[in-house]
């Protein structure tokens, strides 16, 4: 009897290991557990982790997609966010699923594009985003597939890593793509506020909180 992996039922806040697979393999299992799914993959050093994640993994995740979104929007930037597309590079052998990311200053080299590949010269995304509640995870998997900047949340802090020229991260607390705006304090702060008083006016204040700082009116 052949296994199927569209069958595999992983609970939510766990997650399974496959070693040993090889990059043919692990783009057949790729294509066995079809888009339509809630797990997230990542794969390196010929080793698959499939993960499903907790309802507040994916709410921390939604929330603070809208406030990124938000802010870009206020800022009047074009952007793509390309949510937890699959990327891969043979090249580099390795695979990942952000949890959020988004394609800012490059939107325009993938604009209109319905498939992203790495090794055929397009970018990565410019800002992936990763909640590490049930697991933790490893930037150096960002770092080879050359992401510009990874933000970490645990559920109380947030971690802005940017990619240096000798390939490695560096925790900064300024954002690249927003060296004006305090994100490593607002956003866990905006994020505990959304669960008090509701997406929407939580993002009608953070949205007030930007102009007013673009403006120069907040500290």
């Amino acid at each position: 009897m052949q296994f199927n992996l569209r069958q595999l039922e992983i609970p939510p806040g766990q997650r399974i290991m496959m070693h040993g697979l090889n990059w043919e393999a692990f783009e057949q299992v790729l294509e066995e557990l079809g888009e339509k799914r809630g797990s997230r993959v990542h794969y390196q050093n010929e080793t698959l982790e499939i993960m499903s994640p907790l309802l507040h993994h994916e709410d921390d995740k939604n929330i603070i997609g809208d406030l990124i979104q938000t802010l870009l929007e206020e800022l009047g930037r074009e952007f793509r966010n390309a949510g937890s597309t699959t990327f891969r590079s043979r090249r580099a052998g390795k695979g990942m699923e952000p949890d959020q990311c988004f394609y800012i200053e490059h939107e325009q080299a993938i604009r209109g594009k319905t498939r992203i590949e790495l090794d055929g010269g397009d970018p990565p995304p410019d800002l992936a985003v990763e909640i590490n509640i049930t697991s933790e995870t490893d930037p150096t998997l960002y770092a080879a597939l050359g992401v510009p900047e990874l933000w970490r949340f645990n559920g109380e802090t947030l971690y802005i890593d940017l990619l240096q020229s000798d390939g490695h991260y560096a925790t900064s607390e300024k954002s690249r793509q927003f060296p004006h705006f305090p994100l490593r304090d607002a956003i866990p702060r905006y994020l505990k506020q959304s669960k008090i008083d509701g997406r929407n006016a939580t993002l009608r204040t953070f949205r007030k909180w930007v102009r007013e700082l673009s403006c120069g009116g907040v500290d």
